[in-house]
């Protein structure tokens, strides 16, 4: 489980760059200032702990219980917080789908991502 905590990070931090520099450079003058930011963001955000799953990977115990929880809370966290923060901000290119119906998925991922948190500190009070 610890090579997929840094699998994972790996992934999500390789995706980080390249959606940072799409967000940068293509959507520059398409989208307005408040939802490149929003873009930027999401990318922060899926930076952030894109590193942690891989300092996780090298850090943890095998034999945590909590590491198997921790590893889907962040995987999901991710995905739903930073995907449909993108989705969002760039909601005005796109004409076939509106994603101002996926606004709740934002605040789900930001609650996974706190418990993915909660999790470690379980992990690290438990820790011997």
């Amino acid at each position: 489980m610890k090579q997929k905590l840094k699998i994972l990070g790996a992934v999500f931090g390789i995706m980080a760059v390249i959606i940072g520099a799409f967000g940068a450079h293509g959507l520059e003058g398409k989208i307005d200032t408040d939802n490149i930011n929003s873009f930027e963001t999401g990318v922060k955000y899926q930076m952030y702990h894109a590193l942690l799953l891989v300092i996780l990977g090298f850090n943890l115990k095998s034999h945590s219980k909590h590491i198997k929880t921790i590893f889907y809370l962040f995987l999901f966290g991710i995905i739903c917080f930073s995907f449909s923060i993108y989705f969002l901000s760039t909601n005005s290119l796109t004409s076939f789908f509106d994603f101002t119906s996926i606004a709740l998925i934002t605040p789900l991922g930001g609650t996974l991502l706190i418990l993915g948190w909660f999790f470690i500190i379980l992990n690290f009070i438990k820790e011997k």
